[in-house]
C-alpha cells in the first residue's frame, strides 16, 4: 500500500502482526476523514479514491449512497453505517476497530464529513483516544456557493440548517442581524421560501445568493435582493440540496 501524499496507510501484514508471545502489540489505525462528491462524481480525488480502497473499513452516514460512488468506481470494501441514530452505540465499535490496528475511512452523505453530520462526535472521542485523524479534502457545498456567489468571501459566518420552530429561528436571526461577515446557510427546499421571508423580515432587503443542486444536473445559482429571490423560488416548486448566502450588515 502506498503512503504518498500524505497518507497514512501502512501494510497491516507487516505492521500490525501480533507475535505468538503476544509482546508486539497492534499500532492503533488511521482515521481518514474523507471528502466526495456533492453530485457530480467527477469531483472525487485520486487520494480519495486510493483511501476507500485500501482502508479496512467505511463508515458511511448513508450507506446507499456511499455504495454508489463506490460501485461507479469499482471499489470492493467493507462499509458499515455512522449516522445520527446510531452514533453513540456505534462509536465504541469504531474506536475499537482503530485501536487494533484497522484503518477507517468517514465518510458523510456528500462533501466533506463533520459539516452538519455524525463524523465530528467520532473525530472528538478518536482524538481523547489519540488515534491518528488524516483529512483527505475534496468538495464542500458551502465553500462551493460561496466562492460564485460574488459576496465577500474573506470573512463569513456558517450557521448550518435554521431551527425549524419559527420563534427559536426568528430568535437566532435577530442575533446574527447586525454580524457584518457573509452569512452561509443550510436549507431544505420545503422550507427555503419561508426562511427567504424569515430573512427579509428580519435582516431587510440585503444581496443574497441561492444555490441549488451544486454540481449537479440541475444546477442553479440564483443572485438578488431578498425579496427578488424570493419572488423566484415561489413561482416554481424546487427540490434538492439548498446553500443561502446572504451579504453581512453594511459597514456603512
Amino acid at each position: 500500500m502506498g503512503s504518498s501524499g500524505g497518507t497514512y496507510l501502512r501494510s497491516h501484514n507487516q505492521l500490525n502482526i501480533m507475535s505468538t508471545q503476544g509482546k508486539i502489540p497492534a499500532e492503533p489505525g488511521v482515521l481518514f476523514v474523507v471528502s466526495t462528491p456533492i453530485g457530480n462524481l467527477e469531483d472525487i480525488t485520486l487520494r480519495a479514491l486510493r483511501v476507500l480502497k485500501e482502508v479496512n473499513l467505511i463508515a458511511a452516514e448513508d450507506t446507499r449512497k456511499t455504495g454508489i460512488l463506490l460501485k461507479h468506481f469499482q471499489i470492493k470494501n467493507r462499509i458499515t453505517s455512522y449516522h445520527d441514530f446510531n452514533k453513540e452505540k456505534k462509536t465504541p465499535y469504531l474506536l475499537k476497530e482503530l485501536k487494533s490496528g484497522k484503518d477507517i475511512a468517514i465518510v458523510s452523505d456528500a462533501g466533506t464529513p463533520g459539516i452538519s453530520d455524525p463524523c465530528f462526535y467520532l473525530v472528538k472521542r478518536a482524538i481523547k483516544e489519540e488515534i491518528r485523524i488524516v483529512p483527505v479534502p475534496g468538495s464542500s457545498a458551502l465553500l462551493s456557493a460561496l466562492v460564485v456567489s460574488g459576496l465577500p468571501t474573506d470573512r463569513f459566518v456558517f450557521e448550518g440548517f435554521l431551527s425549524f420552530k419559527k420563534t427559536k429561528k426568528n430568535k437566532r436571526l435577530k442575533e446574527l442581524s447586525s454580524e457584518k461577515r457573509t452569512l452561509i446557510f443550510f436549507e431544505s427546499p420545503y422550507r427555503l421560501v419561508q426562511t427567504l421571508k424569515n430573512l427579509n423580515e428580519v435582516f431587510g432587503e440585503r444581496e443574497i445568493v441561492v444555490a441549488r443542486e451544486i454540481t449537479k444536473k440541475f444546477e442553479e445559482i440564483i443572485r438578488g435582493k431578498i425579496t427578488d429571490v424570493e419572488s423566484h423560488f415561489e413561482r416554481k416548486k424546487v427540490k434538492g440540496e439548498m446553500v443561502i448566502v446572504v451579504e453581512g450588515e453594511s459597514k456603512k
